[in-house]
């Protein structure tokens, strides 16, 4: 057999395989320890699209300054998060604490 078409035939395998490939994508949605009810809200419909998508989702709670102190606003936070998509989704890792930030990854059931 020729290599050239050897090389052909193996390239458009490679096509072919990668076309059919889903890549799981992880999007992030940034809050603060004191995100109004209506904002959260507003950031839980974008999540579910997001993971109707079948992309994983990370909510990252952002600190600043004298609200490292308040650490529990953050966690009440992101359960209430945990809370709302429990329908749609799962907890993939639970919270946490990393530097001035808590994360917490959430994928579909």
């Amino acid at each position: 057999m020729d290599f050239g078409k050897y090389a052909y035939e193996k390239s458009k395998k490679e096509k072919l395989s990668k076309k059919k490939q889903h890549t799981i994508v992880v999007k992030e949605i940034r809050m603060r320890p004191k995100t109004d009810s209506h904002d959260l809200e507003f950031k839980i419909r974008h999540a579910r699209s997001f993971l109707e998508q079948k992309n994983k989702v990370k909510f990252t709670v952002q600190f600043r300054g004298r609200e490292l102190a308040y650490k529990e606003f953050g966690e009440n936070l992101l359960d209430k998060v945990a809370e709302m998509l429990e329908d749609v989704a799962k907890i993939e890792s639970p919270r946490k604490f990393e530097g001035r930030n808590i994360t917490m990854i959430m994928t579909q059931k």
